[in-house]
Protein backbone atom coordinates (compact mmCIF):
# COMPACT_ATOMS: atom_id res chain seq x y z
CA UNK A 1 0.00 0.00 0.00
CA UNK A 2 1.21 3.65 -0.65
CA UNK A 3 2.57 5.29 2.26
CA UNK A 4 0.64 8.35 3.30
CA UNK A 5 2.08 11.40 5.81
CA UNK A 6 -0.79 13.16 7.35
CA UNK A 7 -1.89 14.57 10.45
CA UNK A 8 -5.27 16.43 11.73
CA UNK A 9 -5.66 20.06 12.95
CA UNK A 10 -7.98 22.32 14.30
CA UNK A 11 -11.22 19.47 15.47
CA UNK A 12 -13.51 19.75 18.12
CA UNK A 13 -12.48 18.78 21.29
CA UNK A 14 -12.37 15.01 22.17
CA UNK A 15 -11.31 14.33 19.03
CA UNK A 16 -9.14 11.28 18.23
CA UNK A 17 -7.39 11.24 14.58
CA UNK A 18 -6.82 7.53 14.81
CA UNK A 19 -10.20 6.80 15.75
CA UNK A 20 -11.77 9.10 13.22
CA UNK A 21 -13.94 7.81 10.89
CA UNK A 22 -11.48 9.50 7.96
CA UNK A 23 -8.30 7.41 9.27
CA UNK A 24 -9.94 4.08 9.53
CA UNK A 25 -11.26 4.58 6.17
CA UNK A 26 -8.09 5.15 4.77
CA UNK A 27 -6.16 2.81 6.52
CA UNK A 28 -7.87 0.00 4.49
CA UNK A 29 -6.81 1.35 1.07
CA UNK A 30 -2.82 3.14 2.17
CA UNK A 31 -0.39 3.25 5.11
CA UNK A 32 -0.78 5.97 7.31
CA UNK A 33 1.52 7.81 9.08
CA UNK A 34 0.64 10.91 11.69
CA UNK A 35 4.11 12.65 11.48
CA UNK A 36 4.91 16.52 12.56
CA UNK A 37 5.50 17.83 8.79
CA UNK A 38 2.66 16.22 6.97
CA UNK A 39 2.14 15.78 3.16
CA UNK A 40 -1.20 15.74 3.56
CA UNK A 41 -3.30 17.99 6.22
CA UNK A 42 -6.93 17.24 7.32
CA UNK A 43 -8.10 20.32 9.36
CA UNK A 44 -11.46 21.61 10.78
CA UNK A 45 -13.04 25.02 11.87
CA UNK A 46 -12.21 25.36 15.45
CA UNK A 47 -8.93 27.06 14.81
CA UNK A 48 -6.28 28.65 12.30
CA UNK A 49 -3.24 26.10 13.32
CA UNK A 50 -3.39 24.56 9.33
CA UNK A 51 -2.16 28.10 8.59
CA UNK A 52 1.15 26.95 9.74
CA UNK A 53 1.02 24.42 7.40
CA UNK A 54 1.60 26.18 3.73
CA UNK A 55 3.73 23.13 2.25
CA UNK A 56 0.68 20.24 2.77
CA UNK A 57 -2.07 19.43 0.53
CA UNK A 58 -4.87 20.79 2.82
CA UNK A 59 -8.22 18.90 3.00
CA UNK A 60 -10.57 21.01 4.80
CA UNK A 61 -13.64 18.81 6.72
CA UNK A 62 -16.25 21.22 8.84
CA UNK A 63 -18.10 20.15 11.73
CA UNK A 64 -20.84 23.07 11.37
CA UNK A 65 -22.93 24.58 9.17
CA UNK A 66 -19.63 26.34 6.75
CA UNK A 67 -18.93 26.42 3.28
CA UNK A 68 -15.12 25.24 3.01
CA UNK A 69 -12.99 28.24 2.02
CA UNK A 70 -11.22 27.15 -1.52
CA UNK A 71 -8.82 30.50 -0.99
CA UNK A 72 -7.12 28.26 1.87
CA UNK A 73 -7.84 24.80 1.62
CA UNK A 74 -6.95 22.55 -1.44
CA UNK A 75 -9.82 20.31 -1.16
CA UNK A 76 -13.14 20.36 1.02
CA UNK A 77 -15.56 18.33 2.39
CA UNK A 78 -18.58 19.82 3.83
CA UNK A 79 -22.62 19.41 4.17
CA UNK A 80 -23.65 21.85 1.00
CA UNK A 81 -24.87 20.79 -2.68
CA UNK A 82 -21.94 22.40 -4.36
CA UNK A 83 -20.11 21.32 -7.41
CA UNK A 84 -16.34 22.73 -7.67
CA UNK A 85 -14.06 20.49 -9.97
CA UNK A 86 -12.50 17.41 -8.39
CA UNK A 87 -12.11 19.89 -4.98
CA UNK A 88 -15.39 18.98 -3.23
CA UNK A 89 -17.23 16.27 -1.34
CA UNK A 90 -20.36 16.38 0.16
CA UNK A 91 -20.42 14.16 3.20
CA UNK A 92 -23.02 14.83 5.61
CA UNK A 93 -22.42 15.26 9.42
CA UNK A 94 -24.50 12.24 10.55
CA UNK A 95 -22.19 10.01 8.76
CA UNK A 96 -19.40 10.22 11.12
CA UNK A 97 -21.35 10.53 14.47
CA UNK A 98 -20.74 8.04 17.50
CA UNK A 99 -20.18 5.24 15.27
CA UNK A 100 -23.34 6.08 12.64
CA UNK A 101 -21.33 4.53 9.65
CA UNK A 102 -21.03 0.90 11.47
CA UNK A 103 -24.83 1.16 11.84
CA UNK A 104 -25.57 2.04 8.39
CA UNK A 105 -25.94 -1.52 6.67
CA UNK A 106 -28.36 -2.15 10.20
CA UNK A 107 -30.53 0.73 9.64
CA UNK A 108 -30.91 0.22 5.82
CA UNK A 109 -32.49 -3.00 6.39
CA UNK A 110 -35.22 -4.52 7.52
CA UNK A 111 -36.65 -3.09 10.55
CA UNK A 112 -37.61 -5.30 13.78
CA UNK A 113 -41.38 -3.17 14.35
CA UNK A 114 -43.04 -5.24 17.22
CA UNK A 115 -46.99 -3.55 19.09
CA UNK A 116 -44.74 -2.65 21.72
CA UNK A 117 -43.02 -0.19 20.14
CA UNK A 118 -46.54 1.79 20.15
CA UNK A 119 -46.38 1.50 23.96
CA UNK A 120 -43.99 3.74 24.96
CA UNK A 121 -43.51 7.18 26.23
CA UNK A 122 -44.85 9.96 24.79
CA UNK A 123 -42.15 12.82 23.11
CA UNK A 124 -38.78 13.48 23.83
CA UNK A 125 -36.52 16.71 23.50
CA UNK A 126 -32.56 16.48 24.33
CA UNK A 127 -30.98 19.89 24.02
CA UNK A 128 -28.27 22.46 25.68
CA UNK A 129 -27.98 25.34 23.77
CA UNK A 130 -30.75 27.68 24.55
CA UNK A 131 -33.01 30.09 22.43
CA UNK A 132 -30.46 33.01 21.33
CA UNK A 133 -28.27 30.35 20.21
CA UNK A 134 -30.44 28.23 17.71
CA UNK A 135 -33.26 29.04 15.53
CA UNK A 136 -36.19 29.74 17.65
CA UNK A 137 -38.73 27.45 16.12
CA UNK A 138 -37.45 24.47 17.75
CA UNK A 139 -38.32 26.05 21.28
CA UNK A 140 -41.30 27.08 20.07
CA UNK A 141 -42.30 23.58 18.88
CA UNK A 142 -41.65 21.99 21.86
CA UNK A 143 -43.76 24.68 23.86
CA UNK A 144 -46.59 23.91 21.35
CA UNK A 145 -46.43 20.51 21.20
CA UNK A 146 -46.50 20.30 25.16
CA UNK A 147 -49.93 21.44 25.47
CA UNK A 148 -51.40 18.03 24.19
CA UNK A 149 -49.01 15.89 26.30
CA UNK A 150 -46.01 16.80 28.41
CA UNK A 151 -42.81 16.58 26.70
CA UNK A 152 -39.83 15.01 28.33
CA UNK A 153 -37.24 17.23 27.71
CA UNK A 154 -33.83 15.07 29.44
CA UNK A 155 -31.02 17.70 27.82
CA UNK A 156 -29.59 20.59 29.70
CA UNK A 157 -32.43 23.17 28.11
CA UNK A 158 -35.83 23.31 29.75
CA UNK A 159 -34.98 19.69 31.56
CA UNK A 160 -38.15 18.85 32.90
CA UNK A 161 -37.41 15.45 34.17
CA UNK A 162 -35.31 16.51 37.21
CA UNK A 163 -31.58 16.36 35.36
CA UNK A 164 -29.88 15.80 32.17
CA UNK A 165 -29.64 12.19 30.74
CA UNK A 166 -26.59 10.55 31.10
CA UNK A 167 -27.19 8.00 27.75
CA UNK A 168 -29.18 10.03 24.89
CA UNK A 169 -29.97 6.56 22.77
CA UNK A 170 -30.48 4.73 25.92
CA UNK A 171 -33.14 7.51 27.02
CA UNK A 172 -34.73 8.16 23.64
CA UNK A 173 -35.66 4.94 22.68
CA UNK A 174 -38.41 4.79 25.62
CA UNK A 175 -40.03 7.27 23.23
CA UNK A 176 -42.44 6.59 20.20
CA UNK A 177 -41.40 10.82 18.93
CA UNK A 178 -38.01 12.35 19.63
CA UNK A 179 -38.18 16.12 18.32
CA UNK A 180 -35.04 16.07 16.17
CA UNK A 181 -34.57 19.49 14.79
CA UNK A 182 -31.48 21.28 14.12
CA UNK A 183 -29.54 24.58 15.35
CA UNK A 184 -30.42 25.89 11.97
CA UNK A 185 -31.89 25.24 8.56
CA UNK A 186 -29.44 25.16 6.31
CA UNK A 187 -29.94 22.71 2.82
CA UNK A 188 -27.23 19.93 3.14
CA UNK A 189 -26.55 20.67 7.19
CA UNK A 190 -28.01 16.60 8.77
CA UNK A 191 -26.33 16.13 11.94
CA UNK A 192 -27.31 13.33 14.44
CA UNK A 193 -29.95 14.49 15.25
CA UNK A 194 -32.26 12.83 12.90
CA UNK A 195 -30.17 9.58 12.55
CA UNK A 196 -29.86 9.09 16.54
CA UNK A 197 -33.70 8.79 17.07
CA UNK A 198 -33.63 6.11 13.78
CA UNK A 199 -30.82 4.26 15.80
CA UNK A 200 -33.49 2.98 18.12
CA UNK A 201 -36.59 3.08 16.55
CA UNK A 202 -38.02 6.23 17.81
CA UNK A 203 -39.80 7.94 15.25
CA UNK A 204 -37.96 11.53 14.47
CA UNK A 205 -39.60 14.93 14.15
CA UNK A 206 -37.38 16.55 12.10
CA UNK A 207 -36.77 20.19 11.38
CA UNK A 208 -33.91 21.60 9.45
CA UNK A 209 -32.18 20.52 5.89
CA UNK A 210 -34.59 21.69 3.48
CA UNK A 211 -33.00 19.15 0.97
CA UNK A 212 -33.01 16.17 3.66
CA UNK A 213 -34.92 13.93 1.03
CA UNK A 214 -31.57 13.67 -0.88
CA UNK A 215 -30.66 10.79 2.05
CA UNK A 216 -33.68 10.27 3.85
CA UNK A 217 -36.80 9.03 3.04
CA UNK A 218 -39.45 11.55 3.70
CA UNK A 219 -42.27 9.16 4.58
CA UNK A 220 -40.34 7.90 7.11
CA UNK A 221 -40.52 10.73 9.75
CA UNK A 222 -42.77 13.68 10.72
CA UNK A 223 -41.29 16.64 8.57
CA UNK A 224 -41.59 20.15 9.82
CA UNK A 225 -40.62 22.17 6.37
CA UNK A 226 -41.26 25.46 8.08
CA UNK A 227 -42.88 27.55 11.00
CA UNK A 228 -45.71 27.60 8.36
CA UNK A 229 -46.36 23.89 8.49
CA UNK A 230 -45.85 23.94 12.27
CA UNK A 231 -49.22 22.49 12.90
CA UNK A 232 -49.78 20.19 10.57
CA UNK A 233 -46.87 18.75 11.82
CA UNK A 234 -48.58 18.46 15.42
CA UNK A 235 -51.65 17.15 14.28
CA UNK A 236 -49.44 14.19 12.57
CA UNK A 237 -48.07 13.36 15.77
CA UNK A 238 -51.18 13.77 17.48
CA UNK A 239 -52.98 10.99 14.82
CA UNK A 240 -50.06 8.93 14.96
CA UNK A 241 -50.18 8.68 18.39
CA UNK A 242 -53.94 8.34 18.69
CA UNK A 243 -53.60 5.40 16.18
CA UNK A 244 -51.15 2.33 17.13
CA UNK A 245 -51.29 0.89 13.69
CA UNK A 246 -50.99 4.11 11.59
CA UNK A 247 -47.72 4.86 13.68
CA UNK A 248 -46.59 1.03 13.60
CA UNK A 249 -47.21 1.96 9.67
CA UNK A 250 -44.96 4.75 9.48
CA UNK A 251 -42.40 2.86 11.69
CA UNK A 252 -41.82 0.78 9.27
CA UNK A 253 -41.13 3.08 6.24
CA UNK A 254 -37.17 2.54 5.35
CA UNK A 255 -34.99 5.16 6.80
CA UNK A 256 -33.15 6.06 3.64
CA UNK A 257 -33.85 7.32 0.11
CA UNK A 258 -31.35 4.90 -0.88
CA UNK A 259 -28.28 2.68 -0.55
CA UNK A 260 -26.70 5.23 1.76
CA UNK A 261 -23.69 3.26 2.66
CA UNK A 262 -22.43 2.08 -0.60
CA UNK A 263 -22.93 5.63 -2.15
CA UNK A 264 -21.07 7.55 0.35
CA UNK A 265 -18.39 4.25 0.20
CA UNK A 266 -17.92 5.26 -3.37
CA UNK A 267 -17.84 8.78 -2.98
CA UNK A 268 -15.64 8.56 -0.42
CA UNK A 269 -13.12 6.59 -2.01
CA UNK A 270 -13.12 8.38 -5.31
CA UNK A 271 -12.53 12.02 -3.98
CA UNK A 272 -9.65 10.33 -1.60
CA UNK A 273 -8.48 8.46 -4.68
CA UNK A 274 -7.90 11.76 -6.98
CA UNK A 275 -5.91 13.20 -4.17
CA UNK A 276 -3.59 10.37 -2.54
CA UNK A 277 -2.97 8.23 -5.86
CA UNK A 278 -1.24 10.94 -8.09
CA UNK A 279 2.05 12.09 -6.38
CA UNK A 280 1.82 15.04 -3.90
CA UNK A 281 2.95 17.96 -6.47
CA UNK A 282 -0.16 17.09 -8.62
CA UNK A 283 -2.73 17.21 -5.79
CA UNK A 284 -2.21 20.98 -4.76
CA UNK A 285 -5.10 23.32 -6.22
CA UNK A 286 -5.24 26.37 -4.44
CA UNK A 287 -2.34 28.53 -5.15
CA UNK A 288 -0.17 30.83 -2.82
CA UNK A 289 0.73 33.71 -5.01
CA UNK A 290 -1.63 36.77 -6.41
CA UNK A 291 -4.27 38.38 -4.63
CA UNK A 292 -5.19 34.14 -3.04
CA UNK A 293 -1.59 35.41 -1.61
CA UNK A 294 -2.07 38.22 0.40
CA UNK A 295 -5.46 36.80 1.08
CA UNK A 296 -3.61 33.95 2.65
CA UNK A 297 -0.73 36.30 4.64
CA UNK A 298 -3.59 38.39 5.93
CA UNK A 299 -5.80 35.37 7.14
CA UNK A 300 -2.70 34.48 9.19
CA UNK A 301 -2.01 37.84 11.20
CA UNK A 302 -5.31 38.40 12.09
CA UNK A 303 -7.15 35.41 12.58
CA UNK A 304 -6.40 35.09 16.31
CA UNK A 305 -8.31 38.37 16.53
CA UNK A 306 -11.23 37.09 14.28
CA UNK A 307 -14.62 37.53 15.91
CA UNK A 308 -15.14 33.25 14.89
CA UNK A 309 -11.64 32.54 16.83
CA UNK A 310 -12.86 34.34 19.78
CA UNK A 311 -16.73 33.14 19.65
CA UNK A 312 -15.46 29.62 19.57
CA UNK A 313 -13.53 30.26 22.63
CA UNK A 314 -16.13 32.05 24.08
CA UNK A 315 -19.18 29.00 23.25
CA UNK A 316 -16.59 26.19 24.25
CA UNK A 317 -15.94 28.23 28.21
CA UNK A 318 -19.90 28.61 28.23
CA UNK A 319 -20.24 24.95 27.52
CA UNK A 320 -17.69 23.12 30.33
CA UNK A 321 -19.11 26.11 32.61
CA UNK A 322 -23.34 24.93 32.08
CA UNK A 323 -21.53 20.64 32.11
CA UNK A 324 -20.27 21.55 35.34
CA UNK A 325 -23.49 23.09 36.68
CA UNK A 326 -25.43 20.47 35.98
CA UNK A 327 -23.65 17.99 37.94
Amino acid sequence: MKELRINFTDFWEGFIPEKSLIYQFLSQYYQLSIVPRPDYLFYSCMGYNYLNYPDSVRIFYTGENLVPDFNMCDYGMGFHHLQFEDRYLRFPLFLIHKGCWDELERLGGEKDVTPELAQRKFCNFVYSRNKQQTDPLREDFFMKLSEYKKVDSGGRYLNNIGGPVADKLDFIKQYKFTIAFENSPVSGYATEKIIDPMRVNSLPVYYGDPCISTDFNPASFVWVKDRQSMDAAIEEIIRLDRDDEAYLNKLRQPWFSKDIQAFYTNELLRFFRNIFDPPKEKAFRTTRFGYVGIYQRDLKRTAPLSKNYIFNKIWGAIDKLSAIKTK
